[in-house]
């Protein structure tokens, strides 16, 4: 089976690739009968490697699909998905398919399993976020034979279609937004990245531009977990004791700036006079703050809405369709904590 061959894999396919028989495996998958161990190790290796996922309603529908759309999330705690599954919904709700989210955590083995188990049920499509999966996750998405959307970025190489922006260019835009109102000592305050592809690449993109500039990052603070808000409290106090001439602070994203802002705000620092400020996101509720933070808006809800287009009109469609890539540009607010120039 190719890369490339979206037809769907069986059980012989896995049989072949273990030497042993379709009943062998199918009593492996399904935990029943008498197998040797080195059998059931065999059989279970070949099936992780080619992605093949049971099949759960297999004989009980004539199309061996349901109406359901797999969408795979890391989190609805924060701001930001929950306005790109609003988009998604107001698509598919005028269709006869039904989003069901998976939450993975930001986890790659938590996304292999929110993965077999969606796959298993044989969903009409599959959005899931982000371009990193791990190589199983990959191998499942690949060998499913149904649409996959991945969003909210672009920055890599899609398995199907992808909808979303430039983290990257994100990161030079907002640099060169802070580098033309005149700042030169600034500092980063974010989330652990090792899991966090997109915050470390919009990482990437600011250093990259101020560097250019021949500026360096003064100084960089990361968390995970808690309180968003109080974080962006905790973390703007200590690297403001660290280095106290820094002149402006960037961070991942809006919520642990709106935490940095009341920190600053309380202190009786004058912005963006003394301190400029910046997150990421866009979101709507921080409108109601003392000071509007400086911010880009990350386009999620028009993710949303095109990534469901795609899997709506795929699954109207009769025959094979070609991949769709669609790269949204978000727009810089300068709000009320970045110097205007």
């Amino acid at each position: 089976m190719t890369q490339n061959d979206n037809h769907p894999l069986t059980l012989r396919d896995v049989s072949e690739a273990a030497g042993v028989s379709e009943m062998t495996v199918s009593r492996v998958l399904r935990n029943k009968g008498d197998v040797s161990d080195g059998t059931r190790k065999r059989v279970l290796e070949a099936a992780k490697r080619l992605g093949y996922v049971p099949n759960k309603i297999a004989g009980a529908l004539a199309s061996n699909r349901v109406n359901l759309v797999a969408v795979i999330i890391p989190s609805m705690s924060n701001m930001v998905f929950p306005e790109v599954m609003t988009g998604i919904s107001q698509i598919l709700e005028e269709t006869n398919l039904q989003p069901v989210v998976g939450l993975t955590g930001y986890r790659p083995e938590k996304e292999e399993k929110v993965l077999y188990e969606m796959l298993s049920w044989r969903p009409s499509g599959v959005i899931i976020a982000g371009l990193e999966h791990s190589d199983a996750s990959r191998a499942m998405l690949r060998a499913s034979g149904i649409p996959v959307v991945e969003i909210m970025d672009v920055d890599g190489t899609p398995i199907d279609s992808v909808v979303g922006i430039s983290h990257r260019r994100a990161g030079q835009q907002m640099a060169q937004a802070i580098i033309r109102a005149g700042y030169k000592r600034i500092g980063f305050l974010g989330t652990k990245m090792p899991l966090d592809h997109r915050a470390r690449k919009r990482f990437e993109g600011f250093t990259e531009a101020l560097a250019k500039a021949g500026i360096e990052i003064a100084d960089q603070e990361f968390y995970s977990g808690g309180s968003a808000l109080l974080k962006g409290r905790e973390m703007t106090e200590e690297i403001l004791r660290r280095t106290p001439d820094i002149d402006f602070l960037y961070y991942s994203n809006d919520m642990i700036g709106a935490g940095g802002l009341l920190y600053l705000l309380e202190k009786g620092v004058d912005i963006p006079g003394q301190v400029g400020l910046a997150g990421f996101n866009g979101v709507e509720l921080l409108k109601g703050l003392p000071r509007e933070l400086a911010t880009m808006d990350a386009c999620r809800l028009e993710i949303g809405r095109k990534a469901a287009e795609i899997i709506a009109a795929r699954a109207e469609a009769t025959g094979p369709s070609d991949p769709v890539r669609i790269t949204l540009e978000p727009k810089i607010s300068l709000g009320d904590t970045l110097r205007r120039v």
